[in-house]
């Protein structure tokens, strides 16, 4: 019992945070990873969101000395599409090459949930209850009030780091995942999530520390 009243203050305690992290995964054969230029590449057809995501996130890794360009700039036309990006990538790796980018940065939705709150609570609150809790809310529909249901939307979105080589290759370096809650803001989520993503990479030991 003690065990789950610590869980829920925990709960409580993180059930403001609009982006929560998921799995991540680096990989063990990358034992040194120092990025000196990097494309950054923000994958959406909304243009304005792509662009305004890339100039955050590019400003950061230009704070600690890695030379970071945007995809908007390079590539217009091009990563308007989650299930195309691979592809697009790998048909440019030599351009890539040429152009002196050794790394790319992706940052995708690959995914969004539609969720109902039968708490009244925030869409925050209530996701994080309901990973806690599983079906059992579902089972209590007779408790609730339709009154009290709230939709709203969770996205799934993963941020990869590719390294490039020549011929049309890439290896896969690191992979980090985010549950993006109800956004409404989208430009406070966007700095908000570069953040995240920054503080991963510099946990990771994948990009230094701001001096």
């Amino acid at each position: 019992m003690k065990k789950i009243t610590l869980y829920i203050i925990a709960l409580l305690t993180i059930s403001c945070a609009s982006i929560q992290r998921g799995e991540h995964w680096k990989n063990p054969e990358v034992t040194e990873f120092n990025p000196k230029n990097v494309l950054v590449v923000g994958v959406t057809p909304d243009l304005d969101a792509r662009s305004n995501f890339e100039f955050v996130l590019v400003q950061e890794l230009n704070k600690r000395n890695i030379n970071a360009i945007q995809s908007t700039v390079v590539f217009e036309k091009l990563f308007q599409d989650a299930t195309k990006t691979e592809a697009e990538i790998e048909a440019k790796i030599n351009t890539l090459l040429t152009e002196g980018f050794e790394t790319v940065l992706v940052s995708a939705v690959k995914g969004v949930q539609e969720n109902e709150s039968r708490s009244g609570a925030s869409p925050q609150f209530d996701y994080s209850l309901q990973r806690f809790l599983g079906g059992y809310l579902a089972s209590r529909d007779d408790y609730f009030s339709q009154e009290d249901y709230k939709k709203y939307q969770v996205f799934y979105v993963e941020t990869t780091i590719y390294s490039l080589q020549k011929d049309e290759e890439k290896s896969l370096v690191w992979l980090d995942s985010y549950n993006i809650i109800n956004p409404e803001n989208i430009a406070a989520m966007t700095d908000e999530y570069v953040k995240k993503i920054i503080k991963s990479m510099e946990k990771e030991k994948l990009i230094p520390k701001k001096k």
